[in-house]
């Protein structure tokens, strides 16, 4: 069930991609800190950096996106529906193995809660950045992010 519903999470931050137009991958850009494809960009990289320390055999194929090539829409879906199976993998290894995440504590939920509240914070920071921008997310995506049970 953990890797379920780390499933059901990543299909929202691909929910929320999707909704975005190309080019305010782009926004935030004049603000400090990361422009929204670059958020997006950091996602995935902290799921390789976590991936690495506590299995790295599942980093075949995968490869960290830098800030230049973070602006490609497709690239960043790609990349987040693979390291969203490869963490979903790895929670499911956590669980058969007694729970545990390596170089994680206390356990695999707790992994699991971490990485949740780690994205939903920068799905948050997204919608800021794009409503700054002056390209807010529409009503029916700021709702949809919600709606678990359809996702």
């Amino acid at each position: 069930m953990l890797a379920d519903t780390f499933r059901i999470h990543n299909r929202i931050n691909l929910y929320l991609l999707a909704a975005i137009a190309p080019e305010s991958l782009d926004d935030g850009a004049t603000m400090k800190g990361r422009t929204v494809g670059e958020t997006f960009a950091h996602l995935h990289n902290v799921r390789l950096m976590w991936i690495k320390a506590a299995a790295p055999e599942l980093l075949d194929g995968l490869e960290k996106i830098e800030r230049e090539r973070a602006h490609d829409p497709a690239l960043l879906a790609e990349a987040l529906e693979r390291s969203g199976e490869a963490i979903a993998t790895l929670l499911d290894n956590a669980a058969a193995a007694g729970g545990r995440v390596k170089g994680f504590k206390p356990h695999a939920t707790a992994f699991l809660g971490y990485l949740i509240a780690h994205e939903a914070h920068h799905r948050g920071q997204i919608a800021l950045r794009l409503k700054a921008a002056g390209t807010p997310l529409d009503r029916k995506t700021s709702y949809g992010m919600w709606e678990w049970g359809s996702r």
